[in-house]
């Protein structure tokens, strides 16, 4: 799509030693955000405090505007749907973790010159919309069918390619029921919000961010693989710039914790008081449901079984759980881990690729414990 500014092949940048955070990554800091982490408490995330990646501009569609959504490719029966009729198809709502790719990607060394992510591109929402199976159904995918392509209205340029956002997923991906893949048009009961992809987005359940195509407006039947920028340039595990790499697909196993006591303005460093302190976080995984949160309050050297929330059966959504602390004065590195179904854990030490994708490294939160009068601990 678009045209070709420069050799798309060079690889993303690398910040030098001891190079900051630069002006152009701060501006990508400005107009994307993630989580505050004690939003974490909220089981469904306020639209407005649920995280942000926005690859160009937000497109601008009025409220009551027209818009079209078109089913093409490889069908017998080319569809145009407007939202009245998109609505009504069966209507479903999904409890879904979002978690962005590049979430963590700031702590990584050499770190890869992107959007800067700690650990808060996350978060979780009820989204209402049509099975992405009915559509297809409908539209009667040939079979020959390969893959399925969304395209966005969001258009702009990475490493010189001019490009509308583009993604692509297996046709038994698109057309299966696990996960059911929706084409939302509501967040939380109300519209999708302008950033959240209105008036029509995809959601891929356990998947990370980047399948997650906003502003829909067409999907695309093909016979052969998907070989798009977003495909196959970008959204790749990479260490070294030749290297063709491996998609990134669904989300690894992390837990967070809601940040206890009160924060030190400038560092965020935790403050708290002596005696027990409940310690209490959210788990998820997209490639199978967490079995096994743990915590060390001792910069992981001793871990410690956290007792998780009872299953709710909401499959793509994360789980609270709780473990109670006995602070005492001091320093303190707290952190937290989580194991799926299928063995799958934080690791203490981040394996490294080029992008910064799927970072799922244990989380490390400094905490100050007060001696008892409520001052800093005696040295």
């Amino acid at each position: 799509m678009g045209h070709r500014l420069a050799d798309a092949s060079t690889p993303a940048r690398l910040a030098a030693p001891d190079e900051g955070i630069g002006r152009d990554e701060l501006a990508l800091a400005t107009r994307n955000h993630g989580l505050p982490l004690e939003a974490l408490r909220h089981d469904i995330t306020p639209p407005g405090l649920h995280y942000v990646l926005t690859h160009y501009d937000i497109p601008y569609v009025p409220d009551g505007s027209p818009w079209s959504l078109t089913v093409d490719g490889r069908v017998r029966r080319p569809l145009r749907l407007d939202l009245p009729d998109l609505r009504r198809f069966p209507q479903v709502t999904t409890r879904v973790t979002l978690e962005c790719a590049g979430n963590g990607r700031a702590l990584l060394t050499p770190r890869p010159v992107s959007q800067p992510w700690l650990v808060e591109a996350v978060g979780t929402a009820d989204w209402t919309g049509v099975p992405l199976r009915l559509l297809l159904a409908e539209a009667k995918v040939g079979p020959d069918a390969v893959d399925v392509v969304f395209t966005g209205a969001d258009h702009g340029v990475e490493r010189g390619v001019e490009q509308d956002y583009r993604r692509a997923l297996p046709v038994e991906s698109a057309t299966g029921d696990d996960p059911e893949v929706l084409v939302a048009y509501a967040m939380n009961g109300a519209p999708l919000p302008p950033q959240h992809g209105r008036p029509l987005r995809l959601i891929v359940p356990g998947w990370y961010g980047m399948a997650q195509v906003k502003w829909l407006r067409s999907i695309t039947v093909v016979d052969e693989p998907f070989t798009g920028f977003q495909q196959a340039v970008a959204y790749r595990l990479r260490r070294d710039p030749e290297d063709v790499g491996e998609p990134v697909t669904r989300i690894a196993p992390r837990a967070l914790l809601v940040p206890p006591g009160f924060p030190d303005f400038m560092s965020r460093t935790r403050v708290i008081r002596p005696g027990t302190v409940a310690l209490e976080g959210r788990a998820w995984s997209g490639r199978a449901p967490v079995t096994r949160v743990e915590v060390s309050t001792d910069a992981g050297h001793t871990w410690r079984d956290a007792e998780q929330a009872p299953d709710d059966g909401r499959r793509w959504a994360w789980r609270r759980w709780r473990y109670d602390w006995t602070a005492t004065p001091g320093e303190h590195v707290l952190s937290a881990r989580a194991t799926d179904g299928e063995g799958h854990s934080q690791p203490l030490e981040q394996p490294w690729n080029r992008g910064g994708f799927a970072n799922n490294l244990v989380q490390r939160v400094p905490v100050l414990c007060l001696d008892e009068e409520g001052g800093p601990p005696a040295r």
